[in-house]
């Protein structure tokens, strides 16, 4: 009883290594065919929307991308099975994007055409960086990923006044321009709006009237504006933070997954758990 606890305990470690650690040979090699299968994915995905190659090669398309939804099925399995906390893993932001890559396929058995959506693998190609290893990367995306954060009340705000403001010109433009002009309702003068606000400018609509024509010019120069607002904001906590000391993603924590840690820690800021050392 005693021999198969351990030999359980070792084949879990020996997964756990090759999975999570990616400054192993296995690990850096395992992440690397996971990669290729990932952009392999989605090269399917995108040739399936070619009518032509799609015709011809459906069958095809189809049964290879069930084998790669398979083999990804059986990595987040692993990964749930290898991790001392498979919770932590399961609602982390890697576990929820590798969960999505692989349920548009078993959803495309009850709704037609969802498979689809197996782009979203795309998502995982994040984990690049990981794989690279580089500090340099790590701890930028560690520094934008706090500034967002920590952006993220003043940009809500930012927002929501931006959709006042697009209802409140929307609606004078549809009383300036009327339906004569292509004004022929609110909601399409708010589109009108959000189109010019981000100076997109399709011209599907365009105001006739000299009034209108002036306030179009006013919400022109308002875009740009609103356009630099959110890069502001976010660069001045990237400049705020840049005092911190450097946080790295590293080899996640065998006990809660956590993977964002100073990078002379002994012990998971989280739950205490003593970490492993990096190897060169």
């Amino acid at each position: 009883m005693a021999n198969s606890k351990s030999i359980f305990t070792s084949f879990r470690k020996k997964v756990y290594v090759i999975i999570y650690q990616t400054d192993t040979k296995a690990g850096r090699l395992f992440d690397l065919i996971l990669l290729g299968l990932i952009l392999f994915s989605v090269l399917l995905v995108m040739m399936e929307t070619v009518s032509g190659f799609n015709l011809k090669y459906h069958s095809y398309l189809i049964t290879l991308e069930w084998i790669i939804t398979a083999l990804f099925s059986l990595e987040y399995l692993l990964r749930i099975f290898s991790i001392n906390k498979p919770v932590r893993y399961i609602f982390s932001f890697y576990g929820i994007i590798d969960l999505l890559a692989i349920l548009p396929m078993y959803v495309s058995l009850f709704v037609v055409g969802t498979n689809i959506l197996t782009v979203i693998r795309a998502l995982r190609l994040l984990r690049l960086f990981k794989i690279l290893n580089n500090p340099q990367f790590n701890t930028q995306s560690v520094k934008l990923k706090k500034a967002l954060i920590a952006s993220r009340n003043k940009i809500v705000i930012f927002i929501y006044f931006v959709l006042i403001s697009t209802i409140l010109i929307g609606s004078i433009m549809y009383l300036i321009e009327g339906k004569e002009s292509g004004f022929t309702s609110i909601p399409v003068s708010i589109y009108w709006t959000i189109v010019t606000l981000t100076t997109v400018g399709y011209g599907d609509i365009s105001p006739q009237t000299p009034l209108g024509q002036f306030m179009a010019s006013l919400v022109m120069i308002l875009g740009y504006g609103i356009i630099a607002v959110p890069t502001g904001i976010v660069t001045a906590e990237i400049a705020r933070h840049n005092y911190e000391k450097d946080t790295i993603y590293q080899n996640p924590c065998p006990e809660c997954g956590n993977e964002e840690y100073p990078k002379d820690a002994n012990f998971c800021p989280k739950c205490g758990h003593a970490l492993e050392k990096q190897t060169t």
